[in-house]
């Protein structure tokens, strides 16, 4: 791998561990007897290579990654971002191409599986772009390909202690976020300067933390998308995105981070709720139960427990409220918002250490009310860790 000022850093450091995570996706392919498997979605890719660009399809750009089990990796992407790619990336290999030459990305990716022969090639099938999938079942008379998507995930099951170490920055900056959000709320503020504050204030306790590690970083600290926050009885319209509306005296405001809080591509679980001035009984009940609902869960998750066990505690203390669920108690999470195995009824995964989970408490008034918590959680071998641990307790602001 070519060194250069923007790899020197800590960034530099972790790329062994990217690299072995490859070297583990091939010997996985080998037992397979696959020989090759291209990788397309964005998060995966990032996951064995390291490197991140800013064009995907929706520019007509695909990046991908191949990667043969016989030792070969190649990284296709769109030259317009070689500089980036040669500074993040450990793989030797990149293949750049440009609009309107020759074809583009077909002819580095026709390359690159050209010396598979008749071993079997493994795509990710329910993440491939179909404009990639229709060239290599049309145009390279690949009809059967595997599914290398249960390998993959299972890979991303279980934390490293290095991303164990993000995931914990990541809800440093989660909370940040929450406390900005919550001391910006008052009578007559609309629901976007709530979300603003708390984008800036994720931003720099982003920023202080990639600074103090490595200030040539080239992973920027912005806090970006567009973030579910809900006021008055909109909260129960769950992802509803900020407005131009005021917040009310005696308004609940909800706040969701797991759509903009992602730190180093880590995904957090994070969500919490305030109360303007005043909160009447009953949708104080409601609240309570979705927190004790969350607390049940906690309680339950340690290494063996099955995860639907850790949904079904959640479970019974709605119904013993008076209440039904509206959605699964967690999912797994990491360089994706979604991963597995996920906390809900049928799946029967046993909890292990360094699982990570988003695990939330939710309960749904139609068009009255909606109480939401959430919070990030590391299984480890004495039960668990909370990485975004912040007083859930009701909160009258």
């Amino acid at each position: 791998m070519p060194v250069t000022p923007q790899t020197m850093g800590a960034e530099a450091e972790m790329l062994p561990l990217f690299q072995e995570r490859t070297t583990e996706l091939q010997q996985h392919l080998k037992e397979a007897d696959i020989g090759a498997l291209i990788v397309s979605n964005i998060d995966s890719i990032y996951y064995f290579s390291a490197y991140w660009g800013d064009l995907g399809l929706e520019f007509g750009r695909p990046t991908l990654l191949v990667v043969a089990s016989d030792g070969d990796v190649t990284l296709i992407t769109p030259g317009s971002e070689s500089l980036m790619a040669q500074a993040m990336t450990w793989v030797d290999d990149l293949s750049f191409y440009s609009d309107g030459i020759g074809e583009e990305w077909r002819d580095p990716l026709r390359k690159a599986i050209s010396g598979v022969g008749k071993q079997r090639i493994a795509i990710e099938r329910s993440d491939i772009p179909a404009v990639v999938s229709d060239f290599l079942r049309h145009e390279l008379d690949l009809a059967n390909e595997v599914d290398a998507t249960p390998i993959i995930s299972q890979m991303r099951v279980i934390k490293s202690a290095e991303e164990i170490n993000m995931i914990c920055q990541a809800g440093q900056v989660a909370i940040a976020m929450g406390i900005a959000g919550r001391d910006a709320m008052a009578v007559g503020v609309p629901e976007y300067e709530v979300s603003l504050a708390c984008m800036a204030a994720g931003t720099r306790k982003a920023a202080e933390i990639i600074a103090s590690e490595d200030p040539e970083a080239l992973m920027s600290p912005m806090i970006h998308n567009l973030q579910a926050l809900q006021s008055g009885h909109f909260t129960s319209y769950t992802h509803l995105h900020p407005r131009v509306k005021k917040i009310e005296h005696g308004d609940p405001i909800y706040m969701c981070f797991c759509s903009i809080c992602h730190f180093k591509q880590f995904k957090i679980g994070y969500d919490r709720q305030y109360f303007v001035g005043s909160v009447d009984d009953e949708t104080a009940r409601t609240y309570n139960t979705a927190i004790e609902a969350q607390a049940a869960a906690f309680r339950e998750m340690r290494p063996g427990v099955a995860a639907e066990d850790v949904h079904k505690a959640a479970d019974d203390v709605y119904r013993s409220a008076g209440f039904a669920p509206s959605y699964r108690t967690g999912r797994a999470l990491g360089y994706s918002s979604l991963e597995r195995p996920e906390l809900k009824y049928g799946d029967r995964t046993p909890l292990a250490a360094g699982m990570v989970f988003a695990v939330d408490g939710g309960v749904t008034v139609p068009e009255v009310f909606g109480a939401r918590v959430g919070d990030t959680v590391i299984v480890t071998e004495g039960g668990i860790e909370i990485a975004t641990d912040y007083p859930r307790d009701l909160q009258v602001v």
